[in-house]
């Protein structure tokens, strides 16, 4: 199976295509970033496709990362995953940047849960927890910190994702210690390109997949254009 892997999501704009028979990424890129998504996404995929020498109908489908993470971002890698999906005839499949943290710890973790956060700020994170084999523990969730902190309750936890090290830092002494922290600004682009070959296309859209409502709401009106828009 080949899959072509974005991430937009959170501080990075990435693209891979991986072939799961060989068991390898063909070509992979991947940019830190806090802004310019939009601009850089589809060279980048153009790049990765030409490395990988393929045409996007050889395909056999394509993985996004659907948040939780930054508006902005996310309509950028959605929107591009729907659309060469549809031009392709092809399948698009939505991972949460949650589980992409976490799946480049299990297996590797052992029996220990693997806590993945982002930072969803104002002393808020985004957070799930899964067991060392990969089943869910406590489901995806928006939480202040230390709630996140106090519903891990499975053992020492191996924190993952770009909230670790805000986690590790406010751990209670009285908690079993975390047993490593891997503090990355976005998932790591292959570990979301084997999370869609593993996906369902039937219950994985590629949609946004969002815990909260956007900070930025849109400006009042003023009193007069608030009356004449209701008159």
């Amino acid at each position: 199976m080949l899959i072509l892997a974005i991430d937009t999501a959170l501080e990075a704009c990435a693209a891979a295509v991986l072939d799961t028979d060989a068991g390898e990424l063909l070509a992979q890129e991947s940019r830190l970033m806090k802004r310019g998504h939009a601009e850089a996404l589809m060279p980048m995929i153009a790049r990765v496709m030409q490395s990988a020498d393929l045409a996007f109908t050889a395909l056999d489908r394509i993985a996004v990362t659907v948040g939780p993470g930054s508006f902005t971002g996310l309509r950028v890698g959605i929107s591009a995953a729907r659309g060469i999906a549809l031009a392709a005839k092809r399948p698009a499949v939505g991972l949460t940047t949650l589980s992409a943290f976490a799946a480049a710890i299990v297996g590797r973790s052992g029996s220990a849960p693997v806590l993945s956060a982002i930072d969803a700020r104002h002393d808020h994170v985004y957070f799930q927890i899964v067991a060392g084999d990969g089943s869910q523990l406590v489901p995806p969730k928006v939480t202040p910190i230390d709630e996140a902190i106090a519903a891990s309750q499975f053992g020492a936890p191996h924190l993952a994702g770009n909230a670790a090290k805000i986690l590790a830092e406010r751990w209670p002494k009285v908690m079993p210690q975390p047993i490593a922290v891997d503090t990355q600004a976005a998932p790591d682009i292959g570990w979301v390109a084997w999370l869609g070959a593993a996906a369902d296309p039937d219950i994985t859209p590629a949609r946004p997949f969002y815990l909260r409502a956007p900070d930025a709401k849109p400006a009042a009106l003023p009193p007069l254009a608030a009356q004449a828009a209701t008159s």
